[in-house]
């Protein structure tokens, strides 16, 4: 069994004749067009419509990237989990592919000697996933839950052709998915290669406008020390022989670039030289590898097909500096709203927010600010008690408050529905700022305002 690396999270498993195409982001300009691959790419995405199968682990644009699942073959089938909701599921199907649903921890037999194994994140445990606001996509309401498919948004594809083992663990968080990686390892017992994310693929701290650019820097290096504290764990628990750092590379484009600096994710080529140095990786066999884009590792001989070659910073600043700043978003081709067209959707968003932060039990005293046009602004209870639309001199001085810019042009997008843009994208994608007193994360408030849209 082979392992072919293209970009990111992006990776075709081989074995023998048979290829499947995992999580093809292939094109600039995931999240509304601020994610840019860096080197760029020097293949188009139809180089691989000779695959087998596509397997897409989740909702995300970095894995499931329309415009580039737009240029391949639609004869192609997509493997999927066994979602609770069939959000992913109708959102595949409508770009013309047929779906394949896996149920979660069943070896399936795709075709020649390779297998695969879909396992939800949460190993479909809701409590477990519970503690996980803003992870995952809930039902409905608290009685509809139940372990019948799994709520949580990522999962893990395990691969195996009777000899080797490989497991993507894409974008799967730790210790969320411990029972999972426990589950694995009862089943395979010996892993040969682990594919785990490294970086944060958030907006913090990035998008913290009253953070200093050494506060910035600080934070930034706290969240990457967390990262790879959640990748050893991984590490830990599969004990694989090989490991390879992967998913959440990018750079930021646009208007967008200058942020690009302070992203908590740092190169593969220094996330392989922190985990060969780490007192906390405790198997001794287990060694981290990297291939570069379009080569291979191959399991059985444990040989890449090339030397990695690794990315030099200063020529990737050039380039997020002097090439992707060029870039411009599709929404800034939009007119700009009034405030009367956003102060109409504001009142459906609000009561759309309300109900969901009421389904799950959540209350608080902060206040949420969303800058709009013409100098006003939106107040927004956290605790059920309204909102406002004020003049921003108006505003005062809330005791806690979360204050949220946005360019009005793609907030009007996120308060029309999620067909047209999603406040969780746009966070990742980094086109959000956010001003904070106190400085706390609430992981319920972002949830919640997931669901802020008409």
């Amino acid at each position: 069994m082979r392992l072919r690396h293209l970009k990111s999270s992006s990776v075709v498993v081989e074995d023998g004749d048979i290829a499947v195409l995992c999580d093809p982001w292939l094109l600039d300009g995931a999240f509304y067009g601020s994610w840019a691959h860096y080197p760029p790419l020097d293949f188009e995405p139809e180089d691989y419509n000779h695959v087998d199968y596509i397997y897409v682990s989740h909702i995300h644009p970095d894995h499931f990237h329309k415009p580039t699942m737009e240029r391949l073959d639609s004869d192609i089938p997509v493997l999927i989990h066994d979602y609770a909701t069939d959000f992913l599921k109708r959102n595949v199907e409508r770009l013309g592919f047929d779906v394949v649903e896996l149920p979660h921890a069943e070896r399936t037999h795709l075709a020649g000697d390779l297998y695969v194994n879909v396992l939800g994140a949460d190993n479909c445990d809701p409590e477990v996933c519970g503690n996980y606001y803003g992870c995952g996509w809930w039902m409905e309401d608290e009685g509809a839950r139940t372990t019948d498919g799994s709520t949580q948004i990522d999962s893990m594809g395990v691969f195996d052709n009777g000899d080797e083992v490989l497991v993507n663990a894409n974008d799967c968080r730790w210790p969320l998915s411990e029972r999972a990686c426990a589950l694995v390892k009862e089943q395979y017992e010996d892993i040969d290669l682990l594919l785990m994310q490294y970086g944060a693929a958030n907006f913090y701290p990035q998008c913290m406008d009253d953070y200093t650019h050494e506060e910035k820097l600080d934070a930034r290096a706290d969240v990457i020390e967390e990262m790879y504290e959640d990748a050893e764990g991984f590490v830990n628990a599969l004990e694989p022989r090989y490991y390879m750092p992967f998913a959440g590379s990018y750079a930021l484009s646009g208007s967008l670039a200058e942020r690009d600096q302070y992203v908590a994710s740092p190169t593969r080529s220094q996330a392989f030289w922190h985990f060969l140095g780490s007192d906390n990786v405790e198997p001794e066999h287990s060694e981290p590898v990297l291939v570069n884009s379009e080569e291979y590792f191959d399991l059985a001989t444990g040989e890449p097909s090339a030397e990695y070659d690794p990315i030099d910073p200063t020529e990737r600043r050039d380039y997020v500096e002097n090439v992707l700043a060029e870039r411009t978003f599709d929404y800034e081709d939009d007119p700009m709203p009034s405030l009367d067209e956003l102060a109409t959707l504001v009142g459906d968003a609000y009561e759309h927010y309300d109900e969901k932060r009421e389904d799950i039990g959540w209350e608080s005293d902060t206040v949420v600010v969303f800058d709009l046009v013409d100098d006003h602004v939106a107040t927004v209870s956290a605790d059920g008690s309204g909102y406002d639309i004020v003049p921003e001199s108006d505003l005062g001085d809330p005791d806690r408050y979360v204050r949220i810019t946005i360019d009005p042009r793609l907030l009007h997008r996120i308060l029309r529905g999620p067909q047209y843009a999603h406040f969780n994208n746009a966070q990742i994608g980094s086109h959000i700022a956010f001003q904070k007193d106190p400085d706390v994360y609430e992981r319920p408030l972002y949830y919640a305002m997931s669901y802020f849209h008409a």
